[in-house]
């Protein structure tokens, strides 16, 4: 089953009427999201069983939730209609080149997880397209001292306590750990799937069910 937010508004349509870029047209469509959670929304959710699992595409626009409550307030809705939320936070693989990357996609991400005040999967996705995955391995589970000495090689010393505070804040935040996702993996997508229901919990309220047995038929 599939709900589309398109049934509610579209872009293109709000890009045309409205005479908006595609950034503030997409803001201007999660404001109107938002406005009818209580009636779309709600309807949608109400054709799911209690036990369904969901999964909410987002956009990946990071003024969505870094500059507007949104996303947040979407999130508080689930939560008010008892769901078990966590957010699943992908960052490109072909991004992380090198280190001043790494720190970028960490800030977006670090941004994400303040405003949502979500348990967080952080996602290292299209790894089946790379090519020299060694080059990616340094920042799987990198070290912070490892951070910080790659920051400081490549910008000018007058950055560097800028750098030494960047690095403390991505690890006091347990930032610097991403999954890597490769879609030809069964195993890998199971490992994924595993830490997202660790998460939210998920099955572990499941009522054991148990079959019951006339001894009367037991011969």
């Amino acid at each position: 089953m599939l709900a589309d937010i398109r049934e509610l508004i579209s872009l293109d349509d709000v890009m045309e009427e409205l005479g908006l870029g595609p950034n503030g047209g997409l803001v201007y469509c999660m404001e109107h999201l938002e406005d009818n959670l209580d009636d779309w929304l709600t309807e949608e959710l109400d054709n799911y069983l209690d036990d369904d699992y969901l999964v909410f595409d987002c956009p990946g626009q990071i003024e969505l939730y870094s500059h507007v409550p949104v996303l947040k307030n979407f999130v508080e809705h689930l939560k008010r209609k008892n769901f078990s939320v966590c957010a699943v936070y992908l960052l490109d693989s072909q991004f992380m080149t090198d280190v001043t990357k790494f720190i970028s996609g960490c800030m977006a991400c670090l941004s994400a997880m303040v405003q949502l005040e979500l348990p967080h999967v952080n996602i290292l996705s299209k790894m089946d397209l790379v090519t020299k995955k060694k080059d990616l391995e340094d920042f799987l589970d990198p070290e912070p001292t490892f951070l910080l000495s790659e920051l400081n090689q490549r910008m000018g010393p007058q950055y560097a306590k800028l750098n030494k505070a960047l690095i403390e804040l991505v690890n006091n935040y347990s930032m610097v750990s991403f999954i890597p996702l490769d879609l030809r993996k069964e195993k890998s997508i199971q490992y994924v799937l595993a830490q997202i229901d660790n998460c939210i919990q998920y099955g572990e309220d499941a009522d054991v069910k148990v079959k019951d047995f006339d001894p009367e038929d037991d011969e």
